[in-house]
């Protein structure tokens, strides 16, 4: 059933702080307190036990190999993706100083007093600015973290950059050249992991490559603040991207888990690597050849945990369909022609993402609504 974005309950409060129907996830003191509040708190069956800190070993690809052992990454992509739609990049050509500069502005951001961080303030049924948790979308079951989302275009020079100093003032001027920087190096990156996709289909290397040019693309930081009980709770639910390929680097501190084989397995940090992750909408331009894979990210008492995830995106405005090289007699279309702001609408005005999301979509689609 498609879930409505609600508010949170009225139910009678405790105290100031617990159950409380104007709740407001503040890092600096929730992060100490030894009773989380109830919104926080997740279904047993939901929640993290020991055995998910495993390791899950997802393929390392070697960029800096691609043109002298071009099979070898093809094929070690295409399993992957098959699989559970996870891999590693390493040698990838982006500035380890950029990299580390980026996770500073992200701390420097986070550690800012909460009314600072509201002035960029994510509003109902957007898709970009501040969230403390998603205290204002959803009455339970929230995630332990805040997040700061923009968006980047390829066709804009200035677009990041001109996001901080509209919206946080002057004195974000750095933080924007960081990030502007950053999305454009991750849009280089991502076109390149376009062809190797491109190839591991089967499809000339430049299809995806040439779609995905003048992408509108989101960049999100993620902070998860410690948690006193952690075992109750979840830094990010499970869910399935519902862009088309996410970029991730995580700091140093693990928390990024994967569900395969009905079990939860960690991908652990490497300062070197990006994790790179199918999503929803390229599943569906892979004619549901790729998998997009269900993933979470859990918490812990001792320390923060940061990452920065960018999710190639589109043009807004440009048709989903598969090449029709995927399409036969014997694989028919898995899924309807759709563009990406019906999608990212659909996600943020209808309905919660979770691993049903590009399912709910199609039947939203089927039962008559406006898909393109």
């Amino acid at each position: 059933m498609v879930q409505q974005p609600i508010s949170l309950s009225t139910k009678p409060t405790k105290t100031p702080l617990m159950d409380s129907p104007n709740l407001v996830f503040d890092a600096a003191v929730l992060s100490h307190e030894t009773n989380i509040p109830s919104q926080f708190i997740w279904p047993n069956e939901e929640t993290p036990k020991p055995d998910s800190s495993q390791e899950l070993f997802v393929p390392l690809i070697d960029l800096s190999s691609y043109q002298s052992n071009e099979s070898e990454l093809v094929r070690l992509v295409s399993t992957a993706c098959q699989q559970h739609g996870f891999f590693q990049v390493t040698n990838h050509g982006i500035d380890s100083e950029l990299i580390t500069e980026a996770h500073k502005c992200a701390e420097r951001f986070f550690q800012r007093p909460l009314m600072e961080k509201q002035r960029a303030q994510r509003r109902q049924g957007e898709s970009c600015g501040y969230a403390s948790s998603f205290t204002g979308r959803f009455a339970s079951k929230l995630p332990w973290k805040e997040t700061l989302s923009f968006k980047f275009s390829d066709q804009n020079p200035s677009i990041v950059g001109d996001y901080f100093e509209d919206t946080l003032g002057e004195d974000y001027r750095h933080t924007g050249d960081v990030y502007q920087k950053y999305c454009e190096e991750m849009s280089r990156l991502s076109l390149d992991i376009m062809e190797v996709l491109g190839l591991s289909l089967g499809v000339d290397r430049t299809h995806f490559r040439t779609f995905f040019e003048g992408n509108d693309s989101i960049m999100r930081l993620n902070y998860y603040p410690p948690c006193q009980k952690p075992d109750q709770t979840l830094g990010t639910g499970p869910h399935c991207d519902p862009t088309s390929l996410t970029i991730l680097h995580q700091d140093d501190v693990a928390g990024l888990q994967v569900y395969i084989d009905g079990k939860w397995r960690t991908i652990r940090p490497r300062a070197n690597a990006f994790v790179v992750n199918i999503g929803d909408t390229f599943m569906a331009l892979s004619n549901g050849q790729y998998k997009s894979c269900l993933h979470r990210a859990v918490v812990n008492s001792r320390v923060s945990r940061k990452s920065l995830a960018f999710f190639l995106c589109p043009q807004m405005d440009k048709i989903v369909h598969p090449p029709i090289e995927l399409v036969d007699s014997k694989n028919p279309r898995v899924y309807p022609d759709f563009t990406w702001s019906a999608l990212l609408n659909f996600t943020q005005k209808h309905y919660r993402s979770d691993m049903k999301t590009l399912d709910a979509f199609t039947k939203w689609i089927l039962q008559g609504n406006k898909s393109v």
